[in-house]
């Protein structure tokens, strides 16, 4: 697999949804407005991930071919959508990136993602979660480290995990996290073979 550098995957991050940004029709729901086209692949050899929320179900494709497949994933207990707040167990649903892997996580295997997004700090700035000042902060702390801020009132450190000690049988029936998207152990040690820093990962 091709190494991306965080310098890179910055660059990458920062600069990808800037032409949703300026138009109008974006800026009623910026979130919806990119999962629109968010299945098409990017070209036909793109490895990337599909989340979707009303069948539990996480797919791993090569542009238009399923890689694999698991089923049934765990979502946020208050399930999933465009808008997340810091504590309100919503999986955030959007366009993402992969920009890390912690192998040592209480998780088994922690993939992060790179919520919140630039995406997500606009609408946060259109409905008054953000202010002028929020946003401004948001772009420099991430040209600055590489990652998007984890502490705002956002919220962050959503990933990919597996379920460490947590239950099995829970975990196949409801939704139980506080915002990530829960394998099994067996499922995570798999995705982290396939995928890696700056793969895709769609959330619907």
């Amino acid at each position: 697999m091709t190494s991306v550098t965080r310098r890179r995957f910055g660059l990458l991050a920062l600069s990808a949804p800037f032409a949703l940004l300026m138009s109008n029709s974006a800026r009623a729901n910026l979130i919806e407005t990119l999962l629109a086209r968010a299945q098409i692949p990017r070209h036909d050899d793109e490895l990337w991930v599909l989340v979707e929320d009303e069948r539990a179900v996480l797919s791993v494709y090569r542009g238009n071919a399923l890689v694999e497949r698991f089923s049934p994933v765990s979502l946020g207990r208050a399930g999933a959508g465009p808008e997340r707040l810091r504590g309100g167990n919503v999986t955030p649903m959007g366009e993402f990136r992969v920009n890390r892997f912690n192998n040592e996580s209480d998780w088994h295997i922690f993939i992060g993602l790179d919520y919140p997004t630039p995406a997500h700090a606009r609408m946060a700035l259109e409905s008054g979660l953000y202010t002028e000042r929020d946003y401004e902060d948001y772009f420099a702390y991430y040209r600055s480290h590489g990652y998007p801020p984890q502490q705002t009132v956002l919220g962050g450190f959503i990933g990919i995990h597996g379920l460490g000690g947590a239950d099995p049988d829970v975990h196949a029936s409801y939704h139980w996290t506080q915002g990530c998207v829960a394998v099994t152990n067996e499922q995570i040690e798999r995705l982290s073979e396939l995928i890696e820093i700056g793969t895709r990962v769609v959330i619907r």
